[in-house]
């Protein structure tokens, strides 16, 4: 393994700002660089110093520490800013997983990279990634939301927006309000799309449960056990609605009007002699339009061989 040169500074004489992945429950999970990391930094700054100085005293390594909590992200980042900018090496950690993914950290990186110090992330443990690779889902990419509103209204608010999305939904929830979430998810997103309930991962009671979400509520209700600890939630992706048809005569009225009018001004008028949907009209002119252009291309290339 490559030791670390923390010797070197980024530029301006600046210090690095480490951004180092801890365990999310087992402690085996953490990585041979951050290890390295945490020994040789200058500081470490945490979200909560006293769980840090625990995971720090299991691997023998004694460091100063500073708090950095969602309370006072802003106010630290500009004392960090200090230090690094006198040429001290910090490391970034949260209590578990990756800092900035639901976790602070995201406001101390924005703020010292905008004033010019290196910023270097320790990859490592992620809850998101971890459930999705446990998950056996296989859908076109995923959209992590994170947490969802506390509020019920703003949930529900929230899931209404989610509902269309085309690819696996990602959510964080704590243990308090995992059966009001589910029952929203239930209502708002189908009753009949999966879900994939990940619970305490990499810890002793781990669980990775998969079931319609009409089920889910039951299911975590008959085993108190099962509202306990922190959760992943994976729903899946709504279905993707088939193109709407179009008439033979209004494929005839488009294609007149693109010869001799610029696209929007085809479907407009489009639109009011077939009463079609112009955003169905607008699609399906597009790809007209690329249809031309790849004949034209290929009219060219034949004819200069």
């Amino acid at each position: 393994m490559n030791k670390l040169n923390l010797n070197q500074q980024s530029n301006n004489g600046y210090g690095t700002l480490y951004v180092v992945a801890t365990p999310i429950g087992n402690l085996s999970d953490i990585t041979l660089r951050a290890l390295e990391t945490l020994k040789v930094v200058d500081a470490i700054a945490a979200e909560d110093t006293r769980h840090t100085s625990g995971l720090l005293s299991h691997f023998g390594i004694s460091k100063k520490l500073i708090a950095v909590h969602e309370h006072n992200e802003h106010q630290s980042a500009e004392k960090l800013l200090l230090q690094l900018k006198a040429g001290e090496n910090i490391a970034l950690v949260t209590d578990a997983g990756t800092p900035g993914i639901s976790d602070p950290g995201a406001v101390v990186v924005d703020f010292v990279r905008k004033a010019g110090v290196k910023v270097v992330p320790i990859p490592g443990a992620s809850a998101v990634i971890a459930a999705l690779s446990a998950s056996g889902i296989a859908q076109n990419g995923f959209m992590f939301h994170g947490f969802l509103p506390a509020s019920g209204a703003a949930r529900r608010k929230a899931l209404e927006i989610l509902k269309t999305e085309t690819v696996t939904l990602v959510f964080y929830e704590a243990p308090h309000r995992i059966i009001e979430s589910i029952v929203d998810m239930a209502n708002v997103l189908g009753a009949e799309r999966r879900i994939t309930i990940a619970r305490e991962i990499t810890k002793t009671f781990e669980t990775i449960y998969s079931c319609a979400l009409q089920d889910a509520e039951a299911w975590i209700k008959a085993d108190s056990n099962q509202q306990r600890g922190e959760f992943v939630l994976l729903v899946e992706a709504a279905a993707v609605k088939e193109a709407e048809e179009i008439s033979e005569e209004t494929v005839r009225v488009l294609k007149l009007l693109l010869a001799d009018l610029p696209l929007k001004q085809a479907v407009k008028l489009a639109t009011e002699i077939t009463n079609e949907k112009k955003n169905v009209l607008y699609e399906f002119a597009l790809s007209l339009k690329a249809e031309v252009s790849n004949t034209l291309v290929s009219n060219t290339v034949a004819s200069k061989n």
